[in-house]
């Protein structure tokens, strides 16, 4: 009952995505079947408990930014409980997150990118090849997330002043611009979807091959194979794009902030990684064209 109330108080009221949701949903299941093996419920937990359940996780060879995703979740969990007076005690208060190694943002080079994007436009005369370059062409030319993609209305799209309103996490709404190539294309596009013999048509931008609006899977594909054409690199998800762009814009001396008000951060911090993307070209350069580097 009172995990129920909590996913639909982040579901309805914090309004996070249906990603998040669902991993919430599973770590507090996954917790509750550890009680019941422990044969405890949840008035009994401490973080003594707690421990014992991350230090199980941690010998099972979980990685350390999955265990600090599940302590997210219980945080989230018992900071609801206490403040619907439905717990008097938080047992997370003594639970810190594990260290992680830092990654840097996986990206493309942005000159094979923009090479495969003119190969695509120029051979692109199907419905499907049309799609799959708008896909692309969005992904790198706004920084946008793919739920924020597949989240794009047709009437969301703003031809005359250049621009698309976005909807991201929580709900938070952002215009990004779109640049003239993109705009045509998605003109061209979106005839091409009116011509189509749809049985169910979507408001979405982005459609199925039967009308309907675009699931994840299918973005995927159409990057992956994409991106399969430029790189030989393993991470070919669309988030790849979005960090493209970021760092694009970064390397040819966009500021920051914009930057972040494109991404649609929330603080500054999640942006700065990009820098780190930044340093290491720089590192690079030095190396190659430094007498004693």
């Amino acid at each position: 009952m009172e995990k129920q109330r909590f996913l639909s108080y982040i579901q309805f009221e914090k309004r996070f995505s249906a990603h998040t949701l669902l991993a919430y949903k599973n770590d507090l299941d996954a917790f509750d079947a550890f009680l019941a093996t422990e044969k405890l419920n949840h008035d009994a937990v401490d973080y003594r408990v707690v421990r014992q359940y991350l230090a199980i996780l941690k010998e099972e060879g979980k990685a350390a930014s999955s265990i600090n995703r599940i302590i997210s979740s219980l945080r989230s969990f018992y900071k609801f409980l206490i403040r619907e007076q439905l717990r008097t005690e938080n047992p997370m208060t003594l639970i810190k997150v594990l260290k992680t190694p830092k990654k840097l943002p996986v990206v493309v080079e942005p000159e094979k990118l923009v090479g495969l994007l003119e190969r695509q436009e120029a051979e692109a005369e199907s419905f499907q090849e049309l799609r799959s370059f708008v896909v692309m062409e969005l992904l790198f030319g706004t920084g946008i997330r793919l739920a924020e993609l597949l989240g794009i209305q047709e009437k969301d799209l703003d031809m005359y002043n250049q621009k698309i309103l976005i909807f991201g996490k929580r709900n938070k709404q952002r215009f990004v611009p779109i640049h003239p190539t993109l705009i045509q294309a998605i003109k061209k596009y979106m005839k091409l979807k009116y011509e189509e013999p749809f049985k169910n048509n979507s408001g979405a931008l982005i459609v199925t091959n039967e009308g309907k609006t675009a699931y994840p899977a299918l973005i995927y594909r159409i990057v992956n194979k994409g991106l399969a054409a430029i790189t030989t690199q393993q991470k070919k998800s669309p988030h790849v794009l979005r960090h493209t762009f970021a760092t694009s814009l970064l390397n040819n001396g966009a500021d920051l902030n914009a930057i972040k008000e494109l991404l649609g951060h929330a603080g500054l911090a999640a942006t700065q990684v990009y820098t780190h993307n930044s340093v290491e070209r720089l590192k690079s350069i030095y190396k190659q064209a430094h007498p004693k580097a």
